[in-house]
């Protein structure tokens, strides 16, 4: 096939792969001759002409019978190798004769988080399936889902999970490349491959992983460059059948500025949420990390109630959650005081003052009048019976549970009464909730509606 026949070829094949491509993956191929049934190419990279062969090896082949029906397979070679061997001996094929992968420690990620295992990954309702997902991943063999897209607010539990199965994968197998990263780290590498024209280099890095993981994807909406190549990294991945772990802050569907087509592949596999923290959790993260910081302060005792407060108290993030247990216990042992209510709100003022939930005493009032379907009159009312008092004394609780309102305030807001009719409501639904699984069940139920 002569130089000619090799441009007329091009041609056609740009017609029928597209420009892009053509332009990536063919135009920088260098036809070096065809002997014996063999076609020889040089390629910027070994990874290049692997993946031209795997890709685009059948379509070549084809176009080339056109010319000359002896041709049986394709041969690559490194172009700068050419001054160095005879003739390209690059062929496609045999797993062990590929281009080694680069070493992890060598991959551009970001590192891992020792902290974040699964083993301290706290379960609970919220979070279970992602949970379960993550694991299964981790377990490596057949790509059962690809990717898996975890999404959630701030301070869920993604990017720990991120890390967790990125720590389960390496120590199951030690020879598998996993590679770590954020949306913005994957920017920065494109564009500096694109500024020192390196960008083959770049590919070969993205494309020969076995895992690539992409934290906070949402950063690449908008940039169109970035989100080209993203996927084409992402399609060549896939058709590898590598696993692809993705996390971002909300819903494929729901990121602006990103591509259908990038949407579309996300959505593709598995897309798992993780809901907000409800108090079970929270306590439980709670009591984790207590265990594991009494052994850093020994002598130190927490009072009943501190926990269960701070989990009704710091709803919104579990990063502010925990980051309020490290500054209790370290205050704590630094005044050489137990951990009790007095400690929390002088250690905590900020942080508990940040945190306040915006719910008022009056919609407190109306939940709980239409949770017992009476009257709002009756809750702030000066009637006695049971029908009333034990729903005003549930609004009561929830009120000092939910909000900053001292005593008197609360007790103000009921009909004038005493601020100690108010602490003699907030103990007796302390103990019912104990002994009673229906008033349990109520006070969940109203506190999950006043956060809604």
């Amino acid at each position: 096939m002569t130089d000619e026949q090799w441009g007329v070829l091009r041609s056609n094949i740009c017609k029928t792969i597209g420009d892009n491509n053509y332009k990536t993956w063919i135009e920088p191929l260098e036809y070096c001759g065809l002997e014996n049934g063999v076609a020889r190419f040089y390629a910027p990279t070994n990874f290049f002409g692997n993946y031209v062969d795997q890709n685009f090896g059948d379509l070549l082949i084809s176009q080339i019978s056109s010319f000359n029906p002896s041709i049986r397979r394709l041969a690559f070679a490194v172009a700068e190798a050419a001054n160095t061997v005879e003739a390209p001996q690059v062929q496609k094929a045999a797993p062990e004769a590929q281009a080694p992968q680069p070493a992890q420690e060598d991959l551009p990620g970001a590192p891992l988080d020792a902290r974040f295992t699964f083993d301290s990954f706290v379960v609970g309702k919220p979070n279970e399936l992602a949970h379960a997902a993550a694991k299964r991943v981790a377990e490596g063999g057949p790509v059962t889902f690809n990717p898996l897209f975890l999404y959630g607010g701030v301070g869920l539990g993604k990017t720990h999970l991120m890390h967790a199965i990125a720590h389960e994968l390496r120590a199951r197998n030690p020879h598998l490349t996993v590679l770590y990263l954020s949306a913005e780290q994957f920017m920065y590498r494109f564009v500096q491959a694109l500024r020192e024209r390196r960008m083959m280099d770049f590919k070969e890095m993205f494309r020969s992983v076995d895992v690539l993981m992409v934290d906070d994807v949402q950063f690449i909406a908008g940039k169109d460059s970035t989100q080209e190549e993203f996927f084409h990294t992402f399609n060549a991945l896939v058709d590898q059948n590598k696993q692809i772990i993705i996390s971002a802050d909300r819903a494929p569907d729901e990121i602006k500025d990103l591509e259908n087509r990038i949407r579309s592949r996300l959505q593709s596999g598995l897309v798992v949420d993780l809901h907000p923290t409800d108090y079970e959790l929270r306590l439980g993260i709670l009591q984790t990390k207590a265990e594991m910081y009494r052994a850093h302060y020994p002598g130190l005792q927490i009072e009943p109630g501190v926990l269960e407060f701070l989990a009704q108290r710091i709803s919104t993030n579990v990063r502010v959650l925990e980051g309020a247990l490290t500054r209790l216990f370290a205050f704590a042992s630094l005044v050489g005081k137990p951990i009790n209510m007095d400690l929390v709100h002088d250690s905590l003022a900020d942080v508990l003052r940040a945190s306040e939930r915006k719910i008022s005493i009056d919609e407190i009032q109306r939940k709980v009048a239409d949770h017992y379907n009476i009257r709002l009159s009756d809750i702030v009312g000066p009637k006695r019976v049971r029908t009333f008092a034990r729903p005003r004394q549930v609004a009561m609780y929830l009120c000092k549970q939910l909000t900053s309102r001292s005593l008197p305030e609360i007790g103000r807001r009921f009909g004038g009464r005493d601020h100690t009719t108010v602490m003699h409501g907030v103990r007796r639904i302390e103990e019912l909730r104990q002994q009673d699984g229906q008033i349990e069940e109520d006070i969940e139920m109203l506190r999950r509606a006043l956060e809604a």
